[in-house]
């Protein structure tokens, strides 16, 4: 593979795994090979905006890609992930769905007869998990359309028996939990900020491996903490920083991402950056 191919490759959206992304995976598998009930369990993935919650659900969804039955002549989605809309809009919402399944209604239609349309292509499809993105886009709405909406959420993974899933950040979780039922089916799992630990030691060691540069680099403990405070422990830019590395790495030929070079790194996001709030560092192990 030529240096270029190197670092078209390192640039492309590709998954990495690392420990805290697999301990979420693991739960929605466990929820996708549950029995089918009346009310399936569901939970909510929830942490500051970068903290890596899309990126776990666009891979949970590639694991259960759409197949085509060519015996039975259908087509079987088992899992479906769209954006929630910007406001708590339930006939945005289900137009959204019925765009995202590739069954979209031109012309005025009432909520209902989209909810119908909606309710029956996802029946058809054999869904078992509906997973909302951008969830906290409802904190938009005033306090009767976020319960309206949530009230459809809980309406559709009823009706379905399918596993709600919902991502957002910090303060769509009160929202949630506003509403008593829905709150009671849906498990909480926290995606917190990385902090000086040897959990984020292993996560920068996966980073840099999955670069395949030609060197090993071993950093220093004072590079890793240089790493958590220009980033402010968010995942997205940890990547950024760590692919911007790996490609000066490739292109000077030093081909190992060095303490000098993290040292001498600047962020390619703007100077807001450095005002993301720290949380108490412990000292890695």
């Amino acid at each position: 593979m030529t240096p270029d191919e190197r670092i078209d490759r390192i640039r492309g959206d590709h998954w990495i795994a690392f420990d805290r992304a697999t301990i979420v995976l693991n739960r929605l598998t466990s929820l996708m090979e549950m029995p089918q009930q009346s009310r399936m369990p569901g939970l909510m993935v929830y942490g500051s905006s970068g903290i890596g919650k899309t990126m776990i659900a666009k891979r949970m969804a590639s694991k259960y890609p759409t197949q085509y039955n060519a015996q039975l002549g259908a087509t079987k989605t088992p899992i479906l992930l769209v954006q929630a809309p910007p406001a708590p809009d339930e006939r945005r919402f289900y137009q959204h769905i019925l765009a995202t399944i590739g069954a979209p209604m031109w012309g005025r239609h009432t909520v209902s007869e989209l909810e119908v349309r909606a309710l029956s292509h996802l029946r058809d499809m054999d869904l078992r998990m509906l997973m909302i993105d951008e969830v906290h886009n409802l904190l938009a709405g005033s306090y009767r359309e976020q319960r309206r909406f949530l009230n459809m959420l809980r309406f559709l993974a009823n009706d379905l028996r399918a596993s709600l899933v919902v991502f957002g950040v910090n303060e769509a979780l009160e929202a949630v939990r506003g509403d008593d039922q829905l709150a009671r089916r849906l498990d909480e799992h926290y995606l917190p900020l990385w902090e000086d630990d040897v959990e984020f030691s292993r996560l920068i060691q996966t980073l840099i491996a999955a670069m395949a540069l030609e060197q090993r680099s071993g950093l220093t403990v004072a590079s890793l903490r240089t790493i958590l405070k220009v980033t402010g422990g968010v995942t997205s830019r940890v990547f950024i920083m760590i692919k911007s590395l790996a490609i000066d790495a490739i292109e000077t030929g030093e081909e190992r991402v060095t303490d000098e070079a993290v040292q001498a790194w600047q962020p390619v996001w703007t100077k807001h950056a450095w005002n993301i709030p720290r949380q108490p560092a412990a000292a890695f192990g």
